[in-house]
């Protein structure tokens, strides 16, 4: 009865994602959520790991191997803009698993001005989310997750309100190192508009898979994001534009403790390239280790010509 529940909820998903038009809110869900993550292109949804911060990029990733875990993540993205998350996760029975977690990003203060350039204060832009997640095993190899996010945007005096919703599947063959995920991403709508033109939501269609070599220490990962669409500029090529929907990640596990990840995300290459420079633009990195009980990773990423953006990411378990 619950596997086919979750079957009816992502086709209805489906049904609402394909229905959104007009411009985007909340795009700062869209944002990497974890080191580990950010360090193989920014975004990844094929992993198998436990890490709680990869269920904010698929909700199937939760499992009760994450039994009362938090985490927290934290990113410098550019200048004074911050962006961050805290999560708990918690086994439920011997199949499921639910965890709870909030979000932000903040974008900095700013000057506020007349028509004649004279300052009258500062004001503050930021969004907020709170989500909830829950999984269930469906097979030794299947698990299903979902996600809801309540949404809060400020700018000034205007605010807007959402609701989102995530829904995934991941796949897992620990036989030969395969792992594979699908999810429906912010599905929803704005429930309250920073005026009377209301937007969608950034809703996304993205599959991935990952394969670890046989005789290596290599894991190779590979990410479909965009599906829902096809064009991001009307100038660009073919194949271009099949290069931006695809983030292609490396990660080198010498032990279950240690991990170093690099990443490249093509749209990212393209949309930041500058003639002469930039050669960086789309290009991460980033390690990880695990020292007693806690689990720290580091990346960094190029997603602006001015800036590289540093992301840390703390983990640990409270059961164990």
């Amino acid at each position: 009865m619950k596997n086919r529940l979750f079957t009816a909820l992502f086709s209805l998903l489906l049904q609402c994602a394909a229905a959104q038009n007009g411009e985007e809110a909340f795009t700062f869900l869209r944002f990497p959520a974890s080191a580990r993550i950010n360090a193989l292109g920014g975004n990844h949804i094929s992993l198998v790991e436990r890490d709680p911060a990869l269920i904010f990029h698929n909700p199937a990733a939760l499992g009760a191997e994450m039994d009362g875990m938090i985490n927290l993540n934290y990113m410098n993205y550019i200048s004074d803009i911050n962006t961050g998350s805290a999560l708990f996760t918690k086994a439920w029975g011997e199949k499921s698993a639910w965890g709870v977690g909030a979000g932000f990003i903040s974008y900095g203060n700013f000057k506020q001005t007349t028509a004649d350039r004279f300052i009258e204060g500062e004001f503050s832009v930021k969004d907020i989310s709170l989500n909830a997640f829950y999984s269930r095993e469906l097979s030794d190899r299947w698990r299903g997750g979902l996600a809801i996010k309540l949404l809060y945007s400020s700018l000034e005096r205007y605010t807007s309100i959402g609701l989102a919703v995530d829904a995934g599947l991941s796949y897992y063959n620990s036989q030969n190192g395969f792992s594979a995920g699908i999810v429906l991403k912010h599905i929803g709508a704005q429930l309250k508009a920073y005026d009377d033109a209301r937007q969608k939501m950034p809703w996304d269609i993205q599959l991935g898979m990952s394969k670890k070599m046989a005789y290596a220490p290599f894991r190779l990962s590979l990410t479909a994001m965009y599906l829902n669409r096809w064009t991001f500029d009307s100038g660009e090529t073919f194949f271009q534009s099949l290069a931006k929907h695809a983030v292609i990640g490396v990660d080198f596990i010498p032990t279950e403790n240690v991990w170093l990840g690099i990443g490249f995300n093509p749209k990212t290459n393209q949309d930041m390239k500058l003639q002469g420079g930039n050669a960086l633009a789309g290009f991460s990195a980033g390690a990880g280790i695990t020292v007693k009980k806690f689990d720290v990773g580091v990346s960094i990423a190029k997603y602006h010509p001015a800036a590289m953006s540093l992301m840390v990411s703390v983990s640990t378990a409270l059961t164990h």
